[in-house]
């Protein structure tokens, strides 16, 4: 299940998932509404075994400053609560999915 993450509700959420990764996104952003259906399916492909959340930078801007994204779509991994990698644009679900395979 893919979850909305907030200032609140980002390092409850991070820290209790052993793996996350997560979409730094906008509704302004074309390239974020073209990468959003492979991070639905990789969503539903690892529920249970990653967290998989999306931070809309325009409403949480705090933890986009946090993570340093500077330019949208980000998705960072994080393990532990460590971030491990991050993909900045739009790629192909595989390079997501490689990434989660080998850190699970």
């Amino acid at each position: 299940m893919l979850k909305h993450l907030t200032e609140e509700t980002f390092d409850t959420e991070i820290n209790a998932a052993p793996l996350a990764m997560v979409d730094f996104w906008a509704d302004w952003c074309g390239p974020c509404k073209m990468l959003a259906p492979a991070i639905d399916a990789i969503a539903q492909q690892y529920e249970g075994k990653v967290l998989v959340g999306k931070v809309n930078v325009d409403d949480e801007p705090e933890l986009a400053r946090r993570f340093g994204v500077m330019s949208i779509p980000t998705v960072v991994f994080l393990k532990n609560g460590l971030e491990l990698d991050r993909k900045v644009g739009v790629m192909p679900g595989e390079i997501f999915t490689q990434v989660l395979e080998e850190n699970l």
